[in-house]
């Protein structure tokens, strides 16, 4: 009976843990968002972060999603042959890319590049007490160092979503002209008469919640992390892991959102 008890306990407070983590970050949250609408704004440091987060990550997008479009072109071709509907791999290429891989694929990447940066930074500054030094010198370090990253995440990833559909496209058709034989201008065709105006915007206002959900996160557990260079670490991992988790969960829910019938 006791280890039963053991067992409910430690289950209770793993459950508790979760619910008080919960808590700090929706208030973490709100505090950011409040801080992104509220004067002073730091337009240079805003556009620096822009750079970071969108520029620098053009080339590992753009490569994942190339290849990710051929791969896709690849698979539903084999698959479509079986049942003789060969002509539908633009269409279904074009779609899956738009709504789905475009925005996740690109998601996950910005998350390992970007959310551990962010964490490490901040974390950084944190255990060296330069957060300490900006508040004792009268900047909110909430609007100094994560308001910034914030607006530029949301801003830059639909940007970085709409090249990495077009990249993934791409993929498709090259591999579609050059490996499956489909003639280009009608492959073109019917992917610009199949796609939809609501694929493409989905995929966007995804991109624009995945941005969020990755500054928030980076600068969430740089902002907590402690314990020297060991905490770092610790930090940046868990922004890492914790927005690449929260990217796919959020995906299914807008999924639902967006497409329910």
């Amino acid at each position: 009976m006791e280890n039963i008890l053991n067992v409910f306990a430690a289950t209770g407070r793993v459950i508790l843990n979760f619910m008080a983590q919960m808590g700090r970050l929706a208030v973490f949250a709100g505090d950011a968002i409040s801080c992104c609408f509220r004067p002073p704004v730091y337009a240079y440091l805003t556009l620096q972060q822009m750079q970071r987060i969108g520029y620098f990550s053009l080339p590992v997008v753009g490569l994942t999603a190339f290849f990710t479009g051929g791969v896709m072109a690849l698979q539903i071709f084999l698959g479509a042959s079986r049942y003789g509907a060969e002509q539908f791999v633009p269409q279904v290429v074009a779609i899956g890319i738009t709504r789905e891989l475009g925005p996740v694929i690109a998601g996950l990447m910005v998350a390992g590049r970007v959310a551990s940066a962010i964490a490490a930074e901040i974390g950084t500054m944190r255990v060296t007490e330069q957060i300490d030094a900006l508040t004792t010198l009268s900047t909110n370090p909430m609007k100094y160092l994560v308001a910034p990253r914030l607006i530029a995440a949301v801003i830059t990833m639909p940007i970085l979503v709409a090249i990495a559909d077009s990249i993934g496209v791409f993929g498709g058709y090259v591999l579609g002209t050059q490996s499956l034989g489909f003639n280009g201008a009608i492959y073109l065709k019917n992917t610009i008469d199949f796609l939809e105006f609501d694929d493409v915007s989905s995929g966007l206002w995804k991109a624009a919640a995945f941005g969020f959900i990755i500054a928030l996160l980076g600068c969430y557990n740089g902002f907590n992390s402690k314990g020297g260079a060991q905490g770092v670490g610790a930090a940046t991992t868990n922004a890492v892991v914790s927005a690449s988790i929260s990217i796919l969960a959020a995906n299914y829910v807008l999924t639902k959102i967006f497409f329910a019938d």
